[in-house]
């Protein structure tokens, strides 16, 4: 299904700039367009206002796109409906498999492309807004005026950090008296290059307003960007569906926030419809005393990434007051963990991650299904959750299922991280409940 979006207002295509005129450029944008109406055709823009987020994007793809004509729109480092479009046309050119998502087979060929084209035509790496395309961007700044920085960490010589301005505004159906625009600032160059401007980028960050950091890596806290970024931002936001050693990541990022870093991982809010459900399924009065009697946990997840079925078990271990005492991979093409828990009364509990090979979805790792069961043959607590797209695979296949009460978990609308991201931004304030979940998650990690 494609994603549509009103149509843009370019206040300003993006331009080149030293460091030093950032401010300065910024306020002529502004200044020029409102004095001019552009023409009467649009009402006052309204700058940045809301919040400020920086990105850190640490690789090309995007820039890519764009330079070699693929990508038309704001080069903020978000992968929206705009970016697939793009490298589905590029993918198609270049003759390989049709995804829509980045890899480095695509990444080979745009890097060849690019350097074919600046040795033989020597093009300006610029870019034309589209109008009619969609992206996360628009999204965002329909609701709240921002300012977004973007960070492109590059390889090769450090020659100092290039800077670019642009401006868009949404032009919404209905009557406004402005417009709500977003600013952009991406800033290029080596690790070190940036490294050293992180003071400038905390100035860009406006003072007063909740300031966001979306680090699109694994965070790294020996690094010093990350550090100084960090310690400026009100939130750093991750996805961990994006981490290739999930396990390992989890437990840096429980480390992070025991050191007062307030983390956001978009991953976990992909599971508020499982925990919903799973707590509903003991709201009657009758089940309430028989959630007492779980203690078979068996938890199906898609192949690739455990960081939903970590996370989602340590959250069940911290509302039940569950204790990891022991952690056992067997491997095999199912990867089973297999993690046992002592009850505050003494109760062993025994909890089972399958890795399902299945053809992958939106995210990796997504849930697949989930069985609460009782070694006590009595007691009414069996309880199953099916993911609406992908059914009780195992669940059903072994025939326990029909004795349990069976409900389907409706996934979100989408699931991607640009869409959660625009969420996110409108909250800012610490999860209590991941916080703690995080902690069990790493508890029984630390295990292995």
């Amino acid at each position: 299904m494609t994603t549509k979006s009103a149509p843009i207002v370019s206040l300003q295509a993006p331009k080149d700039v030293s460091l030093n005129d950032i401010n300065a450029e910024l306020s002529k944008i502004w200044t020029s367009y409102n004095s001019s109406g552009n023409g009467g055709m649009f009402p006052t823009a309204t700058r940045a206002a809301t919040f400020s987020l920086v990105v850190y994007e640490p690789e090309e793809t995007q820039q890519l796109l764009a330079a070699l004509g693929f990508y038309t729109g704001p080069v903020d480092g978000i992968y929206g409906p705009r970016m697939e479009a793009a490298l589905r046309s590029a993918q198609t050119k270049f003759g390989l498999a049709e995804t829509g998502k980045p890899n480095p087979d695509i990444l080979a060929k745009m890097r060849q492309a690019m350097t074919e084209q600046q040795i033989s035509q020597g093009q300006d790496d610029g870019y034309v807004l589209d109008a009619g395309g969609a992206g996360i961007a628009d999204a965002i700044a329909s609701q709240s005026p921002c300012r977004v920085i973007s960070l492109f960490p590059i390889g090769g010589e450090d020659e100092g950090v290039s800077a670019q301005l642009s401006a868009y505004c949404p032009v919404k159906k209905k009557n406004r008296s402005s417009l709500i625009c977003c600013e952009y600032i991406s800033l290029k160059g080596t690790e070190m290059a940036l490294d050293r401007v992180g003071g400038l980028v905390q100035s860009l960050m406006i003072g007063g307003l909740p300031k966001f950091l979306w680090w699109k890596a694994v965070p790294a806290a020996n690094m010093e960007l990350f550090q100084r970024l960090a310690a400026s931002s009100t939130a750093v936001i991750v996805d961990s569906s994006q981490y290739l050693d999930a396990q390992s990541e989890l437990i840096h990022l429980q480390e992070l926030m025991s050191q007062g870093t307030n983390i956001v991982d978009l991953n976990w809010r992909r599971l508020a419809a499982w925990q919903e459900l799973t707590a509903e399924a003991f709201d009657p009065p009758a089940r309430r005393a028989a959630l007492n009697e779980v203690d078979r946990v068996t938890l199906d997840y898609e192949k690739g990434n455990p960081a939903q079925a970590l996370m989602f078990l340590g959250w069940l271990a911290s509302r039940l007051q569950w204790q990891p005492v022991a952690f056992e991979s067997e491997g095999g093409d199912y990867d089973l963990k297999r993690i046992q828990f002592m009850s505050s009364d003494q109760r062993p509990i025994q909890a089972e991650l399958a890795a399902i090979p299945t053809q992958p979805g939106e995210v990796a790792g997504d849930l697949i299904d989930l069985k609460l069961a009782s070694t006590n043959l009595q007691a009414d607590c069996c309880t199953v959750l099916c993911s609406e797209t992908k059914g009780c695979m195992r669940m059903e296949a072994g025939g326990g299922a029909q004795s349990c009460r069976i409900q389907h978990v409706t996934p979100l609308q989408d699931q991607s991280s640009e869409t959660l991201l625009s969420q996110q931004l409108q909250r800012w304030d610490q999860d209590v409940l991941y916080t703690e979940s995080l902690d069990v998650t790493a508890q029984i990690l630390r295990l292995a």
